[in-house]
């Protein structure tokens, strides 16, 4: 036992000695929080940096709203992707099923609504010379015209725009401007679609991720209101497209009964601006009124009666029953939602102001209300 303890002296090196800790001084009396610098220089501390990190967030606020739009379209997607998984399919088959579904509908849109666009307003460009010189048959015009030359400083206008192909140009602030808009559409549209893609195919694991922010005890509380969150927002979309597409079979049976040209094409059209909330069928409307209107008068009044009656319709009898089962807000809450999210986000705002309102609403219900009631 001596000879091992031998050994392992000349093994282990001699552990140094402990050095004195090191004299810096007596410490000093703490700072004086109260004191007006200390406060003042805090206060201005907190307001650069709130102004930086706002400054940041406007900046990338495209960013954001084409994350916000990703978000809320793979949730509206979602049921459907749950439908097919039910049916014992891999989820992802299910979002590939989902997704090519909505880009055929996407390309059917594209191929049903824009040749007659084109072909519309080139019909309009090459009349408007002869809609221009019957403006002068009214009397009250032709006055005007003869005082002041408004009509004939209008056509000479068109013809220049016309002959100097400004009209496109023009709009967008000139040939830089067109490229510019058609490249940031796209690729908008491509990030929108990309993004969307990667939520739906993700959206259980990055709910997961999020639910294990909140403490452990609450998690499965948090997990349940979460997905009833979801849940909601993709009934709320499922509602919106039913309601869209009965809208749109109206208006092409109402345009196939008027013997309105395009019936299709402004069929399809009203199944995407009829998801526009508060305004969408005032759009609709006045799209096919322009169109009955190329007809004849008594067609575009006849239209204009129909459609305002299959607008009440829709909004005592059809969207009250669809809506009952998905989302159960009080219609002065969705009038309101609408036109805060339509003023903060423009179109954007106003198609996600009423699922998010109904998320308040879900939160409200479950968290505020009973700590208020118990209170």
């Amino acid at each position: 036992m001596a000879r091992i303890k031998r050994v392992l002296r000349k093994v282990t090196p001699n552990s140094p000695q402990e050095r004195a800790p090191e004299d810096f001084g007596k410490k000093g009396a703490p700072l004086n929080t109260q004191h007006p610098f200390y406060f003042g220089f805090l206060a201005a501390s907190g307001a650069l940096v709130a102004i930086t990190f706002l400054r940041a967030l406007q900046s990338a606020s495209q960013v954001f709203v084409l994350i916000v739009i990703s978000l809320f379209l793979a949730m509206g997607l979602n049921p459907a992707v749950e439908y097919f998984q039910s049916r014992k399919l891999k989820r992802g088959l299910s979002v590939a099923i989902v997704v090519v579904a909505a880009l055929l509908v996407m390309i059917l849109f594209a191929l049903v609504v824009i040749p007659p666009v084109f072909s519309q307003a080139n019909d309009l460009i090459d009349s408007a010379p002869q809609l221009i010189d019957s403006l002068k048959n009214n009397r009250t015009l032709a006055e005007l015209n003869n005082q002041y030359g408004v009509i004939d400083t209008l056509q000479s206008k068109f013809q220049s725009w016309v002959s100097d192909g400004k009209i496109l140009t023009g709009a967008f602030g000139g040939v830089v401007g067109v490229g510019r808009t058609v490249l940031s559409g796209a690729f908008s549209t491509l990030t929108v679609l990309v993004l969307t893609l990667y939520f739906l195919s993700s959206l259980p694991s990055v709910t997961k991720i999020f639910y294990r922010l909140a403490p452990a005890s609450r998690r499965e509380r948090v997990s349940k209101i979460g997905d009833a969150i979801i849940s909601r927002v993709g009934s709320f979309v499922g509602s919106q497209v039913l309601i869209a597409g009965l809208a749109a079979i109206f208006v092409f049976f109402l345009s196939l009964g008027l013997n309105l040209p395009y019936a299709a094409a402004l069929g399809m059209l009203i199944l995407f601006v009829a998801l526009i909330p508060l305004v969408g069928h005032f759009i609709g409307c006045s799209i096919v009124i322009l169109v009955a209107l190329t007809q004849s008068p008594t067609k575009a009044l006849l239209a204009l009666v129909l459609y305002t009656l299959y607008v009440q319709i829709e909004n005592y009898i059809i969207t009250p029953r669809i809506m009952k089962r998905s989302l159960s807000i009080p219609g002065l809450v969705t009038i309101l939602a609408a036109l805060l999210g339509t003023s903060l986000l423009g179109l954007v705002g106003g198609l996600l102001a009423v699922p998010i309102a109904a998320a308040v609403l879900l939160i409200m219900d479950e968290v505020v209300f009973p700590k208020t009631d118990n209170a």
